[in-house]
């Protein structure tokens, strides 16, 4: 979970806070009336279709385009009016990133840098550091036109780093990405708010991959937000037993051995290669704490028919 930040006062620090944000394009209302408050230091997910209205949310949160109506603040500024202060404060990556092809990924990050203004003496001990932590070190000195899709992310989030933002925005950061590669950016936006305490806002319709990585998830769809929560609070309306599949490394391990002490839990049995343990309530945290105590390693544990991905379907249903 993300960490908590808080004032001297002991509440919460708000990093993006809108009300009734609104934008319209003539007759269509791309953005209708968003309220949102996104925390400091969590790792936020907007998750819908293409056209549900997170691209425009994002817009605003930039200064990059006004809203109709209604209000946003972005790290207590307004972004409409205090643009370059946002800008100084917020990194942000698109999903088509541009670079200077003839320029090799260091000379890229050395021009961010001195737009940026960052002192002389800074800009090369920071650039290696970066390309190390996106994992470009090797491809550095090259020139950007001979770049791969993922390698132009990876560049793209070194780039976004460069000022050191409080607040990261990604728009899609992981499409058209090998799976190396996605699971190589999941892992750095994760260190970023565990090590950092980076407030990541990451705008996606791969639903699999907002649910590993996010604290809280704003599901869109037709420019508002009809959902919103952890995927437990997302799955909690939910009703019956709990069913939750379980997958442990290879090899010979005694599961309903392992979880017999466990209250709540009616049945243990193996289908389609995990093991299906039926309970009467939400005992995950246990089970995978019983099993780690034996000396089990759990690969996959998830509640079935009630994941992410059954709350996202059943909107989206809804809406068409």
């Amino acid at each position: 979970m993300a960490p908590t930040a808080s004032t001297g006062s002991g509440v919460t620090t708000v990093a993006v806070r809108a009300s009734k944000l609104t934008k319209r394009y003539d007759e269509t209302t791309a953005v209708d009336a968003l309220d949102l408050v996104i925390e400091q230091g969590e790792i936020f997910g907007l998750l819908g279709p293409n056209g549900a209205g997170k691209t425009t949310t994002i817009l605003m949160l930039l200064g990059l385009t006004e809203p109709t109506e209604g209000s946003v603040a972005v790290g207590g500024l307004d972004p409409a009016r205090q643009a370059l202060a946002v800008k100084r404060s917020v990194g942000y990556l698109p999903d088509d990133v541009g670079f200077y092809e003839e320029l090799t990924g260091r000379q890229n990050l050395r021009y961010t840098a001195r737009l940026n203004r960052l002192a002389s003496a800074e800009i090369e001990p920071l650039l290696e550091s970066l390309l190390l932590e996106v994992g470009l070190q090797h491809a550095a000195d090259r020139k950007v036109r001979g770049y791969s899709r993922g390698m132009r992310q990876r560049l793209g989030l070194a780039d976004a780093l460069v000022k050191s933002p409080s607040i990261l925005i990604l728009d899609e950061p992981t499409v058209n990405i090998d799976p190396e590669g996605v699971r190589d950016i999941l892992d750095l936006v994760t260190r970023l708010r565990d090590e950092r305490g980076t407030t990541v806002v990451l705008s996606s319709h791969l639903l699999h991959q907002v649910e590993q990585v996010c604290d809280r998830i704003g599901i869109f769809l037709g420019g508002k937000l009809v959902a919103l929560g952890t995927v437990d609070e997302l799955t909690a309306e939910f009703d019956g037993d709990w069913v939750i599949e379980v997958g442990v490394a290879e090899g010979e391990f005694d599961v309903p051995h392992a979880i017999a002490g466990i209250d709540g839990i009616s049945s243990c049995g193996r289908a389609d290669g995990v093991w299906l343990v039926k309970a009467e309530r939400d005992v995950r945290t246990d089970v995978l704490d019983a099993i780690r105590d034996l000396g089990g390693h759990v690969e996959h544990l998830r509640r079935r028919g009630a994941d992410l991905d059954a709350v996202y379907h059943r909107w989206f249903a809804g809406s068409r």
